[in-house]
Formats: C-alpha cells, sequence, structure tokens
C-alpha cells in the first residue's frame, strides 16, 4: 500500500493499514517529511506498548511494516494508493495523476477527503472508475468508522474491494453519498465551532466546557482535545471548505481559530494549542 501525505492523518492511516499487515509507503513531498510521518507512527506505537495494548515484538513487526518514500516510481507496485494530504481539489488531482502514472491499471485510488467532491477528482483521473472517498475519522488508528463515498464514476468492483480492505483493518466501513463534510464532518464542525465562541463568550474554559462535553454530553473527548488532534490548521481548512460550499455561517471557522492559527498554535504537532504539551497544562 502506499499513502500519501505524512502528516497526523497519513501517519495514523499508516499505522491502521501496517497494524493489519500491510506493507506500506509513507510517501511526502521530502525525506524530512516522510521520515518524520514514520517516526509519529512509532511514537503512537511505542504509546500502545506502554499502555500494554501491543508488546514489544508486535511493535517491532509494524513499525518494520512502515517505510518512508519520496519517488513516485516506488509507487508502482502498490495496490492501493490512499491519498491524505491538503484539502486542496488541484493539488489532489496532479499528485493522484502523477502516481496513477506509474500504477497498474487496477490499482485502487482512495482519498481521505470529507469536504471536497469525490466526483470532482475521480472526473479528472484517467481511470475514474478506480476512485472511492475513504475518509479515516480521527484519530485513524483508534476510531473504528471510516466514512466511504463512492463517486458517480466509482465501478462496483472498485467500491466491493474498497469495503473488504477496510474490514480487513478491523474498521466498520460506512457507504455515503458524495456530500460536503459526508456525514461526521457534517454534525462535527459546527458543533466544534460552537463550542470555541462559547469559549471566546466567556461561558467557561477550555477544561470547563471538554468535561460538559464529555461528562454532560457522552463524548470519549472534549472538543478542545480533539481540536488540538486534528490540528487547528487542518479544522481551519475543512471549516472554510464546508462554508464556501453550504454557506452556513456555523461552519465559518471563529475569529479565535484564526488567531491560534496565525500565531502557530496548532495544537498538539505544535506544542501548543487550546493545551500546552509541554507541560501539560490547559490554557
Amino acid at each position: 500500500m502506499a499513502v500519501l501525505g505524512a502528516g497526523t492523518m497519513g501517519a495514523g492511516i499508516a499505522v491502521t493499514v501496517a497494524r493489519a499487515g500491510y506493507s506500506v509507503l509513507l510517501a511526502d513531498v521530502s525525506q524530512e517529511k516522510a521520515q518524520a510521518g514514520v517516526r509519529a507512527a512509532e511514537v503512537f506505537l511505542s504509546e500502545s506498548v506502554r499502555r500494554g495494548k501491543l508488546d514489544s515484538s508486535q511493535w517491532q513487526a509494524i513499525s518494520a511494516h512502515v517505510r518512508p518514500c519520496v519517488e513516485i516510481a516506488a509507487m508502482r507496485d502498490a495496490s492501493i494508493v490512499i491519498e491524505a494530504i491538503p484539502e486542496d481539489l488541484d493539488l489532489k488531482v496532479h499528485t493522484l495523476r502523477t502516481v496513477e502514472d506509474v500504477c497498474a491499471d487496477d490499482v485502487l485510488f482512495h482519498t481521505n477527503t470529507s469536504t471536497l467532491p469525490v466526483t470532482a477528482i475521480a472526473g479528472r483521473m484517467r481511470r475514474p472508475g478506480n476512485v472511492v472517498g475513504t475518509h479515516y475519522c480521527n484519530p485513524a488508528p483508534l476510531m473504528s468508522l471510516v466514512e466511504v463515498a463512492p463517486a458517480r464514476q466509482t465501478n462496483a468492483v472498485a467500491l466491493e474491494r474498497t469495503e473488504d480492505f477496510l474490514r480487513s483493518l478491523g474498521k466498520q466501513p460506512v457507504v455515503l453519498k458524495d456530500t460536503p463534510g459526508l456525514l461526521t464532518n457534517f454534525l462535527l464542525v459546527p458543533f466544534e465551532n460552537d463550542c470555541v465562541r462559547a469559549l471566546e463568550a466567556g461561558w467557561g474554559t477550555v477544561e470547563e466546557i471538554d468535561l460538559a462535553v464529555t461528562a454532560g454530553v457522552g463524548f470519549p473527548m472534549g472538543a478542545f482535545r480533539l481540536l488540538d488532534i486534528v490540528g487547528l490548521d487542518v479544522h481551519r481548512a475543512v471549516s472554510l471548505s464546508l462554508y464556501r460550499q453550504l454557506r452556513d455561517p456555523r461552519f465559518a471557522p471563529p475569529p479565535l481559530i484564526e488567531r491560534m492559527v496565525a500565531a502557530g498554535e496548532l495544537g498538539r504537532k505544535a506544542g501548543r494549542g487550546f493545551y500546552r504539551y509541554d507541560v501539560g497544562v490547559a490554557e
């Protein structure tokens, strides 16, 4: 398998695929970025060992399945290419078309987008029937659901192979229409933005609102913890994409998100977001 994009989501997908026994090329534009993604995968696995969810031999076996990659030609034998790069239609299409040039005719192309039309991506590929949207919920190694969005051009064989592959990862695929946000982000993004607006309005602190979300609403994780995992820059991009398509003001990123992104307070990957990860204290 090949995973395009070694950021938070790409590294998480690579762990998920490798854990099922598949060999994974984790690709990015530079060796430094690809190696950083591999290190992130190793950190997740080492934390799993610390928590008793894996033993050291399993950690080593899974880690050995993930290799950094920067050469397009190295992906020629991949049977599935999973794209997890930024939410930019032209960038996604250009990257996928470049990989398509070196792959076999029956390779599947999975796009992790949840905001861009899968049909628009497929429409610019040479083999549009092989393109399927597969949106992994974040964090990918922990969440069981994967939203599957076939394009209008997706053929039945590609969809069946996709569902079989996801089940082999231990995931629960749910097939949805190719619509903005699919289902989870259509529901989740405005909720997260509302939590940020509640913070801006002084209704509670970061910790208090997260406690209300977990202990009151019953979510497994507070909104601010989740935003820090996803990355505030990623959340901003997703919010803007959905707002432009739906014109619903609840999807527009709140001013606090804009200021935090401008300050580089992107969440866990930056060491600071709504929480500080160098000392573990909420801001």
